[in-house]
């Protein structure tokens, strides 16, 4: 068996170019399995990520048309919900597009009107200073907490916490102290599409309402207890608003399901890539097939040489089926290796965690291995099968 290695390593030697490229593709296709499987997991981990930061972790209830007065929902509709079984927390938020002065400069924004409340609903991890207070609330106090992007891209800082920023909103312009920085979400989706999501500025929801003179909220965010149904409760809130306040239209959103339906995306999408990184799989497979044909009718004569001193057909046999596996494990090998090293560095430049996805290695190299065997045994046969008078035969 160990002669049968070493006569197969040294047959590929012989033909270095030929065997690289035939290893080059099965590296570049192993690699791209890995690194696609890869990308998968960071996809879903920075899904995750983003979505746990915006607190998509419950539900969220919103008001529609009501009978005789305006869409929205009151600080009543507030107490009826955390009243409700199965509710952890609920807060008020009020959304408002705005734009953001700093240092005689402008940029896009999203204002959060929250109450103290919101960290334990929305998810706000505070890195500075402190959080909106009851005291902020209950004094329309012209206070912020701003995201880690903004606080960066302002002041190329974190803690920017006593520093003043105008909002502008509806055509009234307030300034605001910093109170408080909060971490922003994904690392990875603010690396790729920062410039596209908004930085989010959060203030008390009173500030709001008195400086719009609208006494409503636009949603109500609701932290449902582990392992209920959140669609029953979300039903339940529905029910219960509508008996209370004598009618009206209102909608329970789940946004665990939202969460889902992002992340079975994520998986149908690397699903679908990694079945295209497993076709140039498959095609670099064939080609040691092709190799592999090459090299038996280069060797002809030798085989007959061999077989006519003795060699048996299934020495001859598995001596080109090793060289058919050398291939698909040396091109495995290296693919692992590069696919992997991509990936870590991309990770890395991204300031994501990356775990080792054995279960895409495995299935890359395993793949490889069988296609390599598979596609080696017709030229293994073919050669094994040669009669010595008729090798011998052969220029």
């Amino acid at each position: 068996m160990w002669d049968s290695v070493k006569a197969a390593a040294k047959n590929l030697g012989r033909k270095k170019l030929r065997s690289s490229l035939t290893i080059l593709g099965i590296t570049i296709g192993v690699a791209s399995v890995i690194l696609i499987g890869n990308i998968g997991q960071c996809g879903t981990q920075a899904v995750n990520a983003e979505v746990n930061s915006l607190g998509l972790g419950g539900l969220t209830i919103s008001a529609g048309s009501q009978e005789g007065g305006e869409a929205g929902l009151t600080l009543e509709d507030l107490k009826t919900i955390r009243k409700t079984a199965s509710v952890e927390e609920a807060a008020p938020v009020i959304m408002q597009n705005t734009k953001i002065g700093y240092r005689n400069e402008q940029m896009d924004a999203l204002v959060w009107g929250i109450d103290t409340k919101a960290s334990q609903v929305i998810s706000l991890q505070v890195l500075y200073g402190r959080s909106i207070s009851n005291g902020d609330v209950n004094t329309c106090a012209n206070v912020c907490m701003v995201d880690q992007n903004f606080a960066r891209a302002a002041y190329n800082r974190d803690n920017i916490v006593g520093k003043h920023i105008s909002v502008l909103y509806n055509g009234i312009q307030e300034n605001f102290e910093v109170v408080g920085v909060i971490k922003t979400g994904s690392g990875l989706l603010s690396n790729i599409i920062g410039d596209y999501i908004p930085n989010f500025v959060y203030v008390p929801y009173s500030t709001l309402q008195h400086t719009t003179g609208n006494n409503y909220f636009d949603q109500i965010a609701v932290r449902v207890e582990a392992g209920s149904d959140a669609d029953e409760i979300g039903q339940t809130i529905v029910n219960t608003l509508a008996r209370v306040n004598g009618g009206g239209e209102y909608v329970s959103n789940n946004l665990v399901k939202q969460k889902d339906g992002l992340l079975k995306l994520m998986d149908i999408v690397t699903l679908v890539l990694s079945a295209v990184g497993a076709i140039s799989l498959l095609v670099a497979s064939l080609s040691i097939m092709t190799v592999m044909l090459v090299s038996v009718n280069e060797r002809t004569r030798e085989i007959g040489i061999k077989k006519s001193i003795g060699a048996k057909r299934s020495t001859i046999l598995l001596e080109f089926l090793l060289e058919a596996v050398l291939i698909s494990i040396i091109g495995c090998g290296i693919g692992v290796i590069i696919g992997n090293g991509i990936s870590y560095v991309g990770a890395s430049l991204f300031g994501i965690t990356l775990s080792l996805r054995l279960d895409v290695m495995g299935s890359a190299v395993l793949f490889s291995l069988l296609t390599g065997i598979i596609f080696g045994v017709y030229p293994a046969v073919k050669a094994s099968a040669m009669r010595p008078v008729d090798a011998l035969r052969q220029d």
